[in-house]
């Protein structure tokens, strides 16, 4: 019965693979949207203000920073949880692949998490006269505590390692 149970358990890790598989398609739909802002932009492009080609970048490169936060939760979530992913020898290989366990995950993803706030804090700033002053003050409260709460993680991780 004890054995029964732990192989159902362990068996059930496969319930994450097709949520991992959704993450693939919000990926080819970030990319999507990342191209359709491109498509937005360019008829746009020589008489676009600088403050507002810059604003579009800032997405441009918010996107890219969410699509490498999928990918790699994604590829390590899917390896580390569910089931090792073969790749062939001489084939393409993430180098960070097969190297992240979940601490390491954790620490990356906050990381991401921060970059992501930074570009949106940065947004705002640049476009500060239209937003109202408590909202400018809880988008910095809440990017501080992005921030704070990856110190804390990393914090934490790092007195793991030494015990």
């Amino acid at each position: 019965m004890e054995r029964t149970l732990e192989n159902l358990l362990y068996a059930s890790r496969w319930v994450l693979a097709p949520i991992y598989l959704g993450l693939s398609l919000a990926l080819f739909a970030l990319g999507i949207k990342f191209f359709q802002e491109i498509l937005h932009v360019l008829p746009t492009i020589l008489s676009i203000k600088e403050a507002d080609m810059v604003l579009v970048v800032l997405s441009l490169v918010d996107i890219a920073l969410v699509g490498g936060l999928i990918v790699m939760v994604m590829l390590s979530g899917y390896e580390n949880f569910v089931s090792a992913i073969d790749i062939k020898e001489g084939a393409e290989k993430l180098s960070w692949l097969g190297k992240l366990d979940s601490g390491s995950l954790k620490q990356k993803v906050a990381a991401s998490i921060v970059a992501i706030s930074s570009i949106h804090l940065l947004k705002a700033f640049m476009n500060a006269p239209h937003i109202e002053n408590d909202k400018l003050m809880w988008y910095v409260i809440i990017h501080i505590t992005f921030v704070l709460s990856a110190m804390g993680m990393a914090l934490v991780d790092r007195m793991n390692q030494h015990h």
